[in-house]
């Protein structure tokens, strides 16, 4: 049965891609991008789709091709052309403190205790913490470009759309598993972009400059 609550929330998430590598190429910068987000991402998607022929959905190969190779590119682009225009100083948060927790509840709380399900635990856990490098240069700098705040609108609402996601799937699928671990990180994550969302309906969606409120 086709569902258009993970559908759509797929694609938000490549558009969210697709909108930043738009911006750094345009722009010729990675100016007001986290470095160490975009870097978390990055072995969000290698730890999580290691297992990449193993899927049994063309849906599923082309999305996770697509996410590793256009992440990489962007971690290659900020490593190298654009890395002048990375600003460390801004980009100061402990990620040390996000692999150290997302690897502790992944070995803690995996639902089986196998390699590679220690490994996408630890994926799903990291991932909804990923975005923190970027919100807190948010919070530095106090304001951000239009187009980068269409990048993380466009990747916050993909997690967010995977909650009524899971909400279908529990009522229209035979014998369905309540994924307790997606569920809880996708709800963190989501939990973590309410300030952000609230500032873009407010300001960026009425034409105004995306400032924090002093």
């Amino acid at each position: 049965m086709l569902n258009l609550f993970r559908i759509t929330g797929d694609l938000s998430h490549l558009a969210s891609i697709g909108i930043l590598l738009h911006k750094m190429v345009q722009m010729n910068s990675c100016s007001g991008i986290s470095f160490k987000s975009q870097a978390l991402y990055f072995l969000v998607y290698i730890t999580r789709y290691l297992d990449l022929f193993s899927t049994s959905s063309l849906w599923n190969l082309v999305f996770k091709i697509l996410f590793i190779t256009s992440q990489g590119y962007i971690v290659y682009l900020m490593t190298t052309a654009y890395k002048p225009t990375n600003d460390p100083n801004q980009d100061t948060f402990r990620v040390q403190y996000l692999l150290g927790g997302a690897a502790v509840l992944a070995i803690l709380f995996p639902y089986y205790y196998t390699f590679w399900e220690i490994l996408w635990a630890f994926s799903i856990w990291l991932e909804s913490v990923a975005i923190l490098p970027q919100l807190f240069m948010l919070q530095r700098t106090g304001e951000a470009e239009t187009i980068t705040t269409h990048y993380l609108f466009a990747l916050g609402i993909y997690r967010a759309l995977y909650i009524p996601n899971w909400i279908y799937r529990y009522f229209t699928e035979v014998n369905h598993k309540v994924d307790w671990i997606a569920i809880t990180a996708g709800i963190i994550q989501t939990i973590l972009y309410s300030d952000f969302f609230w500032i873009y309906y407010t300001k960026v969606m009425k034409g105004k400059k995306f400032k924090l409120p002093v």
